[in-house]
């Protein structure tokens, strides 16, 4: 593929296809970690660390592994396991390197373990049949476009916090109306890509 392939691979998947506004994966980080910039941003450079990670290592895995010896039924589990131990990794690089941002995230580090657009991102890279250059700006694509909706929402919900709204609606009911909000002026971005 040409390098406008590939920009139009990163363009979709950060703006059309976004993993949390779009297609809403990766939620719960995305309400956990988002009342604070700088967790996050920390929380966002550690998805798109771990999304570009697991995807050179999963896509060597499923089409060399899994694909060669009839184990393509086994790609979840594996997936599962591969992210899981690369979050271990990099959750004792934080804490050696950068314990402040370590603790800043304290009990969310583990979420991206969980996170499902991590793992989602992997499988979609077999799905699409992406080759190993595209899927790797597939996944940085998609890793941006979670740290833009974590730092966008994270300036919404700085407003709501300071805004005067009714008792009912305090908490977590005006941040999923504020998500809902903010999704929705995402998909004006549907149809910029084909």
């Amino acid at each position: 593929m040409d390098f406008t392939g590939l920009i139009i691979i990163l363009m979709s998947s950060v703006l059309v296809n976004n993993y949390v506004l779009s297609q809403f994966l990766g939620i719960c980080p995305f309400l956990g970690v988002s009342k604070k910039l700088n967790q996050a941003v920390g929380m966002g450079f550690s998805v798109i660390f771990v999304m570009v990670i697991a995807t050179t290592v999963t896509w060597p895995i499923q089409y060399y592994l899994l694909n060669s010896y009839g184990l393509s039924y086994m790609q979840t589990i594996v997936f599962i396991l591969v992210i899981a131990a690369l979050v271990q990794f990099i959750e004792i690089a934080l804490k050696k390197f950068i314990p402040s941002l370590h603790k800043s995230l304290g009990v969310y580090l583990p979420l991206i373990t969980t996170n499902c657009a991590v793992l989602g991102v992997t499988i979609e890279n077999i799905d699409e049949s992406f080759t190993f250059t595209e899927s790797i700006v597939n996944s940085l694509g998609c890793g941006l476009g979670f740290l833009l909706a974590m730092v966008l929402f994270s300036g919404v919900r700085s407003k709501i916090d300071e805004a005067e709204i009714p008792k009912c609606f305090k908490g977590l009911p005006a941040t999923l109306i504020a998500a809902s909000f903010v999704s929705m002026a995402f998909f004006g971005f549907k149809g910029i890509v084909g």
